[in-house]
């Protein structure tokens, strides 16, 4: 690979993709609100009263857990994903009264202060992924 004629070039471009990642300080927080979302039907204490609920939110945590992942194993790709989120985050403070008939407030509370925080942390991937798009495109 090193007798490559576009080595350099390659070299420089995989450089400058890779090495802008201002993004990679929401990925740990991400993940950890999947994680969050995923025990805190036991954490709240709503795992007994709302067994179905508690599989929801194991089932959205997983796929917030997912889309973290996904941010940090091919960022190029997946931050375009990151509208996904706040759609996740959107859902997830709705989803008590959509569910649920008349929701315990612990849980309400529970899902209200989890959607609110994927809806921001997916804002802010958003604005970072969007700033680096106009910074790249600028430059050519």
């Amino acid at each position: 690979m090193t007798t490559h004629p576009d080595v350099h070039e390659m070299r420089a471009r995989y450089d400058k993709m890779l090495g802008r990642r201002d993004v990679a300080m929401i990925d740990a927080p991400i993940f950890l609100l999947g994680l969050y979302c995923i025990i805190s039907p036991w954490v709240v204490g709503f795992s007994a009263t709302q067994a179905d609920f508690a599989t929801h939110n194991l089932i959205v945590g997983i796929a917030v857990g997912l889309l973290a992942l996904g941010f940090t194993v091919t960022p190029q790709r997946m931050y375009g994903m990151s509208w996904a989120l706040c759609a996740v985050g959107i859902w997830l403070a709705v989803s008590p009264w959509v569910l649920i008939t008349d929701p315990p407030v612990s849980l309400a509370w529970n899902n209200i202060i989890v959607g609110a925080l994927a809806f921001l942390l997916g804002l802010m991937a958003a604005w970072q992924v969007r700033s680096f798009r106009d910074e790249a495109g600028s430059e050519t």
